[in-house]
């Protein structure tokens, strides 16, 4: 049985932070879904389903406007592939977007954000 890597480890790792699970809601969590006390024992498999866990929960819901926690997560990893710290993430979303933050956008200006950063990081090489 393999086990997952650090990337993996780190995206379980931010969404428990994302949905704000305290220590003893998280191993629940993997217990329940997974069988296995912490991410480290996780495989491949044991990710798939603590993942699809996640997505069918009420923590992955979407948000007054839409946002999705999933989105959210991928614009933050998207930020942080440019090297961009969360000040400069919430900057560039006041400049171009009006909003006070990630969690102030709505679905739609979400989509239009990851297509932005995605193509910062084109244009970056």
């Amino acid at each position: 049985m393999e086990k997952i890597g650090q990337k993996k480890l780190a995206l379980i790792h931010i969404v428990k932070k994302e949905l704000r699970l305290s220590d003893k809601e998280y191993r629940k969590i993997l217990k329940d879904s997974a069988g296995v006390r912490s991410a480290k024992d996780l495989d491949r498999k044991g990710f798939q389903k603590l993942m699809a866990y996640f997505v069918r929960s009420r923590h992955w819901q979407p948000g007054p406007g839409g946002l999705t926690v999933r989105q959210k997560i991928f614009i933050k990893t998207l930020g942080r592939n440019l090297d961009w710290d969360d000040d400069h993430l919430g900057n560039f979303i006041r400049k171009y977007y009006h909003k006070e933050g990630v969690d102030k956008l709505s679905k739609k200006e979400a989509m239009k954000l990851i297509e932005s950063l995605k193509n910062i990081q084109k244009h970056k090489g």
